[in-house]
């Protein structure tokens, strides 16, 4: 009731945008199921774009049509929900989604190696490259910028570099 409760005092004005942060931590799966749909029922007839902020990949292909992706405190990939769950582009995306149970699978998850940066004292070049079983040499001194990959994806790895090229020379091959 209480995430209930918050929830209408945040629609109580009227707004165009609500972020929701963590809205369903604590509440058990059929009352989490109500909320979402709740929540889907109020933007569909109010029009209210929500920004979900969660951990919760089962809440983000249930209630998102956009995702982006954090890893020390920096965009790392945004895609449209469907493209990232089926296709992602940056080591650590895919690495969580092959951390998510499946079910009725027997293969044992994925464990992401190593622990998370001290946000005071990142490495150099890219936050993830210590634990990035893919890293180049570069990702240790550089860090990447948005690789735009026509699909409507953005995601900052050097590895997309070539891919990003070899489609340009597609395009050039082509025109």
């Amino acid at each position: 009731m209480r995430q209930r409760i918050v929830g209408a005092i945040a629609l109580a004005g009227g707004p165009s945008l609500v972020i929701a942060d963590e809205p369903t931590t604590n509440l058990d799966v059929t009352i989490q199921a109500q909320y979402l749909d709740l929540l889907k029922d109020i933007q569909r007839e109010t029009g209210v774009a929500l920004i979900f902020v969660t951990h919760n990949l089962g809440i983000v292909a249930k209630m998102c049509d956009k995702v982006a992706v954090m890893y020390a405190g920096k965009l790392i990939e945004q895609a449209p929900v469907r493209e990232l769950f089926d296709a992602p582009k940056h080591p650590y995306t895919r690495a969580l989604l092959g951390s998510v149970p499946k079910l009725g699978s027997k293969e044992p998850l994925y464990s992401i190696p190593g622990q998370p940066p001290n946000l005071a004292t990142l490495p150099t070049g890219c936050a993830f490259h210590p634990r990035c079983p893919e890293a180049l040499p570069r990702c240790t001194t550089e860090e990447p910028g948005d690789f735009s990959l026509g699909d409507g994806s953005v995601a900052r790895c050097w590895l997309l570099e070539r891919d990003t090229e070899a489609q340009a020379d597609r395009g050039r091959t082509h025109s």
